[in-house]
Formats: structure tokens, sequence, C-alpha cells
């Protein structure tokens, strides 16, 4: 239940900004934010080690991001399958999606990030959609933007529903920050959104949290692994980055 937050204001210095929740099995490897991929020696991200790809990458020349979620559909065959890790490099360097093989992609949801325009690529496993995110604040789910593919009855998608409807109004009703590419701490920075992208104190059991931790199995546990916040503007680009979200993990600035 992986979550991502988008903040359009044309009219702000910092047109842009971009939170992205990562949602994994805390088991699986990965390395923090660099610039972990030669042959795009401009891009910083976090590395998953399984696939070699990432779930967020950025592009502090270009001021650009790119995150992915997964999302609902026919899933890719197993033969030939290709890792959704690739799509935000690929986003992040070149500022679009570009000609794809498609059909060899599970479905997804892909956010391209610049000053001056937000797009939504959503890929269902048999259509490919996308959307430009106006003004204002857009929350986008595994069920889509704003939770639109949810299915009734489902537990994770409740547990999604429930996380909309307890942070939605709390995003709307904070000042909008606007964070710029200096050298203020991330609580400078972030004001009033930091302590809601730290959980506004829900637990990380609690149906409505934005950082879940769950065992879901005996020795498997899945939740949230890290957070990324960022801020685009024609100034330059701003990355904070924190690592195991409500057990001790601190703000770290990337670029």
């Amino acid at each position: 239940m992986c979550t991502a937050i988008v903040s359009v204001d044309p009219s702000s210095p910092v047109p842009v900004l971009l939170v992205g929740v990562r949602d994994e099995f805390v088991a699986r490897s990965w390395r923090p934010p660099a610039r972990h991929w030669p042959d795009r020696p401009r891009l910083v991200g976090g590395r998953d080690l399984r696939a070699g790809g990432t779930w967020l990458a950025a592009d502090p020349v270009a001021h650009r991001a790119a995150t992915v979620l997964n999302a609902r559909g026919a899933m890719a065959p197993e033969e030939g399958r290709l890792s959704r890790g690739e799509l935000p490099l690929r986003v992040a360097a070149d500022g679009k999606l570009g000609r794809i093989d498609l059909p060899r992609f599970d479905p997804f949801l892909l956010i391209g990030a610049e000053p001056d325009a937000v797009r939504l690529w959503h890929w269902d496993g048999a259509d490919l959609a996308e959307r430009e995110l106006g003004a204002g604040l857009h929350m986008v789910l595994n069920s889509g933007l704003e939770g639109a593919g949810q299915q009734a009855g489902a537990t994770e998608d409740a547990h999604m529903a429930a996380r909309l409807a307890y942070f939605r109004p709390l995003f709307d009703a904070a000042r909008r920050p606007e964070p710029r590419p200096d050298s203020a701490p991330a609580g400078a920075a972030w004001g009033q959104w930091l302590p809601l992208v730290e959980g506004a104190g829900l637990a990380r059991t609690d149906a409505a949290s934005l950082l879940p931790l769950v065992e879901i199995e005996e020795g498997r546990v899945w939740g949230t692994t890290s957070v990324s916040l960022l801020a685009l503007s024609a100034d330059g680009l701003r990355y904070d980055f924190r690592a195991s979200p409500g057990d001790g993990g601190v703000w770290t600035r990337v670029v």
C-alpha cells in the first residue's frame, strides 16, 4: 500500500511537492538514495537490490522526479516480465515514458514531476491512461488516484480508504510548505507537513496509518520502509529522506 502525495501550486515559488511513502516486505534488501546507476549518472534514488531499479528517482540538474506504485489489473506473464523499478529511472532521466513494451510490465501508477507539470500514467495490464495533475492536492494509492479503483470488501482497500479519509483533510488543512534548495533542516523546510508524513501520531498498526507495519504471516513483516520528500522549483530540487520511519530513523538531506 504505497502512497504518493502531490501538491501543485503554479503561483508558489516551489510549485510542486512530492511525498513518496514506500511500503514493502521489510526483509527486502535495498540501498539508500545515491547515484547507483553508472549509465544514468545524474539520477539519485534508492536502489532495490532484488531487481536493480528504484521506487523513486530524481534528476537534480533537470529538477525532475518520478515515482512508481503497484496498481490493480492483469499481471504480466512470468516469462519475460520486466521490473517496474525501471520506470522511475526512465521518466526522471527523459521526462517522458517513451516507447516501452507495456505487456511485459505488471500494472503500475507512475508519477513524473517537473516544476511546470506533473503527469500520472496508469497501466492496468490492458490499457495505458495518461493525465496531468493540475493545481491542488492529489493522493495516489495502489487503488488509484484518490482511491478511484477501491473494491468493496477487500481488507487492503479498506485500509487505503481509511488512510485517505484520515490524512487528506489533515494535508488540506496544513499550511503548504515552500522548501527551498538550501541547508535548512527538514523540520524547518517542511513545516506543518513533517508531523503528518511522520504518521500524525497514529499507531503503525492502525488501519488508517500512513506508515503501516504489520505481520502478514509468521516471520514476514510488511510496512513502510522509507519516506521521501521532494520539492521542485525553477531554483532547484530538494530531496529529504527518512528510513525506518517510526523506529528512530532520522531525516537526511539527499540533495
